[in-house]
């Protein structure tokens, strides 16, 4: 998969359901395996229905979805959204890389130049103070 095959929309609802602290560790538990929504919303200080307000949200991103297994619906987390955002992201990471590069090899360079110019100074100024013992 590469950067131009990423749907916009796709990206666009990942990132927004990413954005919320409380629907990422739901994505985090989800990670460790398929649970029931009264496990997911017993580490939460809010309701039942603001639990699946946020269930929603990641459901309509595809990043979870359900399977009815007698009365429960286990959530379970789906990857290849998360995969996509990761594949879009990489591209930036690779810029920042090279920019990172270019900036050390400038603090290099600057890092040389000020302990040559240390060096000529000190030169200079063992030559003025043997100069001034001479007299």
């Amino acid at each position: 998969m590469s950067y131009q095959q990423i749907d916009p929309r796709q990206l666009d609802a990942t990132f927004a359901a990413l954005a919320d602290p409380t629907r990422r560790a739901i994505l985090a538990r989800l990670a460790k395996g398929e649970t029931i929504v009264s496990d997911l919303a017993k580490p939460f200080r809010m309701s039942q229905p603001a639990i699946s307000k946020h269930l929603k949200v990641l459901e309509r991103a595809g990043l979870i979805s359900f399977s009815q297994v007698a009365q429960s619906r286990p959530r379970k987390l789906e990857a290849e959204p998360l995969k996509e955002a990761s594949v879009w992201l990489e591209e930036f990471r690779r810029f920042w890389e090279v920019s990172f590069g270019r900036l050390d090899n400038l603090l290099d360079e600057l890092k040389l130049e000020g302990e040559q110019k240390k060096g000529k100074s000190q030169k200079s100024n063992s030559t003025t103070r043997r100069k001034k013992n001479a007299k």
